[in-house]
């Protein structure tokens, strides 16, 4: 009962202390609103039920199913089949649990399945009791649909976006850093996990750290990441990685990067390192697309957070550019841009495509100031609640699109076609040779 009341009145004392801001569109009538209220979603299953249930890819065949149990004694098994209620196979993992001061979580739940088919639909369960699940595999060859959201955290605005992200199919959930927003106070981290279950059970969500998940205390979390990396485990053994908080993972013709802005990242460092190791592993003819998530942006005309990218994108933008990345995807910001291509600070049709997309519904509300004149690096600015797609095509074109939380509707605001770098005669030819190539290039 105790706890209930603590959470409410948290709740309620973080809400009112946030500032509500509203702004006009410079290109329509569209209205900013404040920032949500804090959702506390509670758990209304039984302590042997999994509850917080999301799913992760593991190598090119096989899929991490994570959940929470509150029952200790509860068996880290999941069961699956083709066919509902039906399961013809079964795995066991591990569990693991954490204290935060006087926090004790529930004992966390990761088991690995596979091999499995892909662009094929499973029913699962989790520890023996409990609902049935499902999700669909992403397609083994192009197209593939990612959906791409930051700073999530969990309000009246989070829920608005996962409306929209689930009225329209996709194959894998892109999230590059600050997912719960908890900032120490561990109840929150079990919350999220319930609000975006309906989404993360039933396709592979993949995440990167953000600020909010550093989470440091000098006695019960020196190193940080405690909670992030015993709930949130991603593949980062199977791409060579030593640390949960950056790997990278293919599917479906492309090659995913999830770089970690909060772990050290010069060139002597650990992830520098495995970094120059893991562009030279890429083949462009099997993965002829390759995109970079990462928490602070390297390029930013916000006057949010300027310049906390700054130093890792002079330390590793070289590389990208040299392994012509196609897009980094960023968030940190609370609002979205896109720039152009561009490295170096300068226009370059052979660099990447930046896009900042921290717009997810965090409770800080909107960063609404940007600078005046605007950058034209800077294509497209918005301060608004919403998320993007990225749609691959095929090996040479994609679509990006982002979508803008407006009321009910589901407003598609900015929209760009991009051609893959590895399909570029121009960017392949002063790569080999190592020289500026002409601008002329298209996006």
């Amino acid at each position: 009962m105790m706890m209930k009341l603590s959470l409410h009145l948290f709740s309620f004392l973080l809400t009112i202390s946030l500032v509500a801001h509203l702004l006009k569109s410079q290109d329509d009538d569209f209205v900013r609103q404040p920032a949500g209220r804090v959702i506390l979603t509670p758990h209304d299953r039984s302590n042997s039920d999994p509850q917080q249930v999301h799913i992760s890819l593991v190598g090119k065949d096989h899929m991490k199913v994570s959940w929470v149990t509150d029952n200790n004694h509860t068996k880290s098994i999941v069961e699956y089949g083709k066919q509902s209620g039906k399961y013809n196979s079964k795995s066991t993992g591990e569990h693991t649990w954490y204290d935060y001061f006087s926090y004790t979580s529930g004992r966390i739940h990761h088991v690995t399945i596979g091999p499995l088919e892909p662009s094929t639909t499973y029913f699962y369960s989790c520890g023996g009791s409990g609902p049935e699940f499902s999700f669909k595999t992403p397609p083994q060859t192009l197209p593939i649909e990612f959906v791409i959201v930051g700073d999530l955290g969990q309000t009246d605005w989070t829920n608005s976006t996962l409306a929209h992200i689930k009225s329209i199919d996709y194959d894998v959930l892109l999230l590059p850093g600050d997912l719960s927003y908890a900032n120490g106070h561990q109840p929150l981290w079990d919350s999220f996990g319930r609000i975006v279950e309906p989404l993360a059970s039933h396709r592979p969500w993949m995440v990167t750290e953000g600020n909010h998940e550093v989470e440091i205390s000098p006695v019960v979390s020196p190193t940080g990441f405690k909670a992030f990396n015993a709930r949130w485990q991603m593949p980062y053994k199977e791409s060579g990685s030593t640390s949960n908080l950056y790997y990278s993972f293919e599917v479906a013709g492309t090659h995913i990067i999830m770089l970690g802005s909060y772990a050290e990242f010069d060139t002597k460092s650990k992830q520098y390192v495995w970094l120059v190791a893991d562009l030279a592993k890429i083949d462009r003819k099997k993965t002829p697309w390759v995109v970079v998530v990462l928490h602070a942006p390297w390029y930013n005309t916000n006057t949010a957070h300027q310049g906390e990218g700054e130093s890792m994108r002079k330390a590793m933008e070289k590389l990208l550019y040299k392994a012509r990345v196609d897009l980094v995807y960023s968030g940190h910001v609370h609002a979205y841009e896109r720039f152009t291509r561009v490295y170096n600070n300068e226009a370059d049709p052979c660099g990447p495509v930046h896009v900042t997309i921290g717009d997810g519904g965090n409770q800080e509300g909107l960063a609404l100031m940007f600078e005046d004149p605007p950058s034209p690096l800077s294509l497209y600015r918005e301060p608004s609640f919403g998320h993007g797609r990225l749609k691959i095509v095929n090996e040479t074109h994609a679509v990006w699109g982002w979508h803008r939380n407006h009321d009910s509707n589901f407003v598609v605001k900015d929209q760009v076609w991009l051609q893959s770098l590895s399909s570029s005669k121009i960017c392949s030819k002063s790569a080999d040779l190592e020289v500026p190539p002409s601008s002329k290039d298209e996006l």
